[in-house]
């Protein structure tokens, strides 16, 4: 039977990714893109995106209680769908884009790198409980 709280705690530290992934969004259009264009903004997006997801992931994983192997998979498992969810709907939603734009995101035959961002957000549970000791 899961754990209905590690998995309630495990959805709202979610709910903080999706928030600083949106605001990281936002910075990057803002800010870098003007420096350095949209594609290139794009894939540095990625590697800050994949470090707030590990900071916040280092911070809330002892609060989650995510100890054991099957635990950790299951909040990177869900961490990975809702947030790929969350980018196929705000994509579609609120920018709009075809699904070819999207899925153009994650082709890194393209030098998008998205695809790999969504990995390292099922990882980071696992990599964190490796770093901290706990696997």
């Amino acid at each position: 039977m899961p754990d209905v709280f590690l998995i309630l705690r495990a959805s709202l530290v979610w709910l903080v990714i999706a928030a600083a992934e949106v605001l990281q969004g936002i910075l990057r259009v803002r800010f870098l893109n003007r420096r350095v264009g949209d594609h290139r903004a794009r894939q540095i997006g990625v590697f800050t995106g994949c470090g707030l997801v590990f900071g916040i992931a280092w911070l809330t994983l002892p609060w989650i209680g995510a100890v054991t192997w099957p635990d950790l998979l299951g909040v990177g498992m869900l961490w990975f769908a809702l947030m790929l969810t969350f980018d196929l709907v705000f994509g579609r939603l609120v920018f709009r884009a075809p699904w070819s734009r999207i899925a153009a995101d994650f082709d890194p035959r393209k030098g998008n790198l998205l695809g790999f961002g969504m990995l390292f957000v099922f990882a980071a549970p696992l990599l964190v409980a490796k770093l901290r000791g706990y696997i």
